[in-house]
């Protein structure tokens, strides 16, 4: 191409026209619901494996256990029943596949259709768990529920993310997160209210079936994402939705931004074979890694299983529901927290500082149960230490609800480029549930064979997962999508993948001269010969 000047992207991170609309805020909190899904769930299904109409139809060798005062009869021990960790944990293993097909669905039927499927098998899955007669039937409504969640983890935070504008992607994304606690709360109520019916069980995973409605009326009408329509080569329509999302006519620079990545991406024919090449290292790693640690906080030990471990302790069912109900508010609260705060104080602040409060909560819970079955003796907790107890595990969650809870979703979704953004999130959405379900299918034999040493074992994780975040993570806060290359590019150690050779900064005409490429272009690895 002789004569054509070569123009080398730099690093300055642009900025781009437009202002927070009504459209972009309405169409959030829409989409966010998908995250009802997952904290609803998540939070009905603790309480239910605490309700003695639930254990004696499904789990009578629990039921059994949990009714027997005999003075062997570790506190520890009580619920460790494979079948019951099974019923939690199964919903995990169908929604790692659930994410893996989104990351097929996203890109070729967009992020909006994929919220539409989602929501409907949450809604099969619901009906399936209500009017469950027998276990498997129990199991394949989990399952069905869990292909539901995936696909949702998968589309809603990648629709959020693409949807917002770059300065306040944080806060808007954590609607998800947000919609994911107020899930785990309300579920959590509606527990303590049907505790005492026969079959208050069934109301309680049956109404699992409203925050899926919700999300199936609002994908119908929702406005797809203008990086997925131009992903579809729909360049009109996508013009159309970016100036009416953005508030301004002076699109010009975000939209030719967009459609240079989607003509990168396009040249990629395989997204997952693509992440795995040299230049995607950082993603690759980060996608992988922040959903592993996420889950080896301990977290969704307190969230599936906090009704088990106080009723454990001998505080009694209303007492457990009771404190799963305290927590959960402090999970909203939390929540709200990281929305108004990340794209003020910027992820690693919130990452760090909440892996420290984490660390000294579970430590201090460990040393307290360790206290309690040293020098007490029976099922009844000392009333001073199970207060304790319950304020340093709202602690706990609290660090999580500002830190890794909504930045372990918000950070993987905003940091892939289009030509591997929807593999990104799918192996995130099937990372973070693989590990979901490790977790859930093993706490309550660990909880048995460690006792309080497993809040050490979780403590330790975070302190790895706090130093990883201080050496390997870049701060993304204010960062645009189709920027956040230039920020691997200046990083002490990622620079060494991501720094693109001569040989790989090609020009792209258009018309009579050359076009530049904003900095997020990198080039397609060169195929073989």
């Amino acid at each position: 191409m002789a004569g054509a000047a070569i123009l080398v992207p730099d690093n300055n991170i642009k900025s781009y026209n437009g202002r927070l609309t009504w459209v972009v805020v309405l169409t959030c909190i829409v989409a966010s619901t998908g995250g009802l899904l997952f904290g609803f769930d998540n939070g009905i299904t603790g309480g239910v494996t605490s309700m003695g109409p639930f254990l004696q139809k499904f789990f009578p060798d629990v039921y059994a256990h949990v009714q027997s005062h005999d003075e062997g009869n570790n506190a520890y021990c009580k619920y460790n029943n494979q079948g019951l960790q099974l019923f939690t944990s199964c919903l995990f293993i169908a929604g790692m596949v659930g994410g893996l097909i989104g990351g097929y669905t996203t890109r070729a039927l967009g992020r909006r259709r994929t919220m539409t499927i989602g929501s409907v098998l949450f809604l099969i899955g619901a009906g399936l768990q209500a009017g469950a007669v027998h276990l498997g039937m129990l199991i394949a409504g989990r399952i069905m529920l869990g292909f539901g969640v995936g696909l949702a983890n998968q589309s809603v935070p990648l629709y959020l993310s693409e949807i917002a504008p770059p300065k306040m992607r944080g806060g808007l994304n954590n609607l998800f997160q947000l919609a994911t606690t107020t899930g785990i709360l309300v579920a959590q109520l509606v527990n303590y209210g049907t505790q005492r019916l026969e079959w208050g069980w069934r109301l309680s995973v049956g109404l699992a079936a409203v925050p899926a409605v919700i999300l199936f009326i609002g994908s119908l009408v929702l406005p797809e994402t203008p990086n997925s329509l131009i992903e579809r080569n729909k360049h009109e329509q996508a013009r159309k939705i970016l100036r009416r999302v953005r508030g301004t006519d002076d699109i010009g620079v975000e939209f030719d931004d967009i459609c240079t990545a989607s003509a990168v991406s396009a040249q990629v024919k395989n997204p997952w074979k693509n992440i795995l090449s040299r230049k995607y290292r950082p993603e690759l790693v980060m996608a992988v890694f922040i959903p592993f640690f996420q889950q080896f906080t301990g977290i969704n030990s307190v969230v599936f299983y906090a009704p088990v471990i106080f009723s454990s302790l001998g505080m009694g069912q209303d007492s457990s529901l009771l404190s799963s109900v305290i927590i959960g508010v402090v999970f909203v609260v939390t929540t709200v927290v990281a929305v108004l705060t990340v794209d003020k104080f910027g992820r690693k602040v919130l990452f760090l500082q909440g892996g420290v409060q984490m660390i000294v909560s579970e430590i201090i819970v460990a040393v307290l149960l360790a206290v309690q079955f040293n020098a007490h003796s029976g099922d009844a907790i000392n009333k001073s230490i199970g207060a304790a107890v319950i304020f340093f595990i709202c602690l706990f969650v609290a660090g999580f609800g500002w830190s890794w809870g909504p930045l372990g979703w918000l950070v993987p979704s905003e940091i892939q480029p289009l030509e591997t953004r929807s593999a990104g999130q799918g192996l995130t959405v099937a990372v973070n549930f693989l590990f979901t379900f490790v977790i859930g299918q093993c706490f309550l034999s660990m909880l048995c064979a460690m006792q309080y040493g497993i809040f050490l074992f979780f403590a330790a994780w975070v302190t790895v997962m706090t130093l990883f975040v201080a050496f390997l993570l870049p701060e993304t806060k204010n960062i645009p999508i189709e920027e956040m290359v230039v920020v691997w590019r200046k990083h002490w150690f990622w620079s060494r993948f991501v720094t693109p050779a001569a040989a790989d900064l090609k020009t792209m005409e258009a018309g009579n001269g050359a076009q530049q490429l904003p900095s997020s272009y990198a080039a397609p690895e060169p195929k073989s010969a």
